[in-house]
């Protein structure tokens, strides 16, 4: 590991830039909290991150994947290329007190922060004296539609072309844009009460998506209910069903089976005929997704069957576990004990979930990386409360230690990086990935035969 004066006063100078562009970079994260958009519709949040990295110089690439991002900075020597991560898209939380009044679109989950983290990383590696002890070049990568939310959308948006998988680091993958990139990071933040600020290691969940339609026929609901048939009781015995398989799971297994009903019906004088749920099943491994899945499928023909419905099950390729990178992580949390004492740090086990996915985890099946957490934020994950109530330390700080992170990878002639790619054992070349992906897409109609 990198641990000469030289080193020590390169990481130095990155961290005085990144404290002077702190008002800039916290500025930026709290423009776009103010403006959310879902997955795939970023397109205000895209134009504000790119033109901030063209302020900086870079050239940047727009309309990756609908609206990822990508521009690359060199250090003019050959070496490995590492990536710095962030993520456009917010959720759907209408009650937040940051939704948008008309999608209710919300950054309940803080993505909002990571690119002003991104912007602090390159404002720090592009100060004199810091880019000059490197080798290799630093990718910055912008990536949509992180949260695997309006599913029926995103399927339309399959069968017009527009894109092939549905989470924009799937679709970044296929489409090539981390072709030239040897390993990654990012961050994202977490709630807490601060001690530890830090969170490093763990995995997540894989899961599974289910697109689900229920068919049945209208009539009128007063004037000749025997002669529908209604798709919304089918649904709600499917779901009667999955609540009992429920107390089937293993705790070991981390199993999560939960989902929304999209449509429900179209008029209340009229048998509903059609009605959508949007359904997902997670678990530690993917075998345990697909066991799972597989039972929760019979639910929905039972469901089906019970009152003479038919069903569509369109299954669609979910995230896979996240698998951090020892070496990588390792440099993380020197860095954070650094910056605010060995207390700061917590590592948790590879094997430990907190039961959520992250499409992180498909590109670790591809290369190195880590994905800590800053327990930056109050509330709950994804609820109406959750908030950013320390941006110090959700977007200054994990731009800090990222951009020591990446000193330490990339110099020396980028020996750690080199040491840590080498050592690294990918799950599956891009083809690979991109061939099991797609095989795992289905779509399969029930009917009561």
């Amino acid at each position: 590991m990198t641990s000469t004066a030289s080193g020590s006063r390169t990481k130095n100078t990155a961290w005085s830039a990144i404290d002077r562009a702190t008002r800039a970079i916290v500025g930026l994260s709290k423009d776009i909290y103010v403006a959310p958009e879902v997955g795939f519709h970023e397109e205000k949040t895209a134009a504000r991150v790119a033109a901030g990295w063209r302020e900086m110089g870079l050239d940047v690439q727009e309309g990756l994947a609908k609206t990822g991002l990508k521009a690359v900075l060199d250090t003019g020597r050959p070496g490995p290329t590492v990536a710095v991560i962030c993520e456009l898209d917010s959720l759907r939380v209408p009650g937040h007190p940051g939704a948008d009044p008309v999608t209710g679109a919300a950054h309940a989950c803080g993505h909002h922060t990571q690119p002003g983290m991104v912007m602090g990383v390159l404002r720090g590696l592009t100060t004199p004296g810091v880019l000059g002890a490197l080798s290799g070049r630093i990718a910055f990568i912008a990536t949509p539609a992180e949260e695997f939310i309006d599913v029926s959308d995103r399927l339309s948006m399959r069968l017009r072309g527009e894109l092939q998988f549905l989470s924009g680091k799937q679709e970044m993958i296929r489409l090539g844009v981390f072709d030239d990139v040897d390993m990654a990071m990012m961050v994202h933040t977490a709630t807490g009460d601060g001690s530890p600020q830090i969170n490093v290691g763990g995995t997540s969940n894989a899961h599974v998506v289910h697109h689900v339609r229920f068919i049945g026929r209208s009539a009128h609901a007063g004037g000749a209910p025997e002669k529908g048939v209604n798709a919304l009781q089918a649904a709600t015995i499917a779901l009667t069903a999955v609540n009992a398989l429920r107390e089937t799971l293993r705790e070991v297994d981390v199993a999560r089976v939960h989902g929304i009903i999209t449509r429900g019906g179209t008029a209340v004088n009229a048998v509903p005929d059609d009605v959508i749920y949007e359904g997902r099943v997670r678990a530690s491994t993917i075998e345990t997704v697909d066991a799972i899945s597989e039972r929760v499928i019979r639910c929905y023909r039972a469901g089906a069957l019970a009152v003479g419905a038919q069903v569509e099950v369109t299954t669609i390729p979910g995230y896979l576990p996240l698998a951090n990178d020892p070496a990588m992580q390792e440099l993380f949390a020197r860095h954070t004990a650094t910056l605010l004492g060995d207390r700061a740090v917590r590592s948790s086990a590879d094997a430990e979930t907190r039961g959520g996915s992250t499409d992180m985890g498909d590109l670790s099946a591809l290369m190195p990386v880590i994905h800590p957490y800053t327990a930056a934020a109050a509330g709950v994950g994804h609820g109406t409360d959750y908030l950013i109530d320390d941006y110090d330390l959700g977007v200054v700080v994990p731009a800090k230690i990222m951009a020591a992170t990446l000193i330490d990878l990339l110099a020396e002639d980028a020996v750690v990086a080199k040491r840590a790619i080498s050592a690294h054992k990918p799950a599956f070349t891009r083809a690979e990935y991109v061939k099991s992906q797609e095989s795992r897409f289905s779509t399969r109609l029930y009917r009561d035969e």
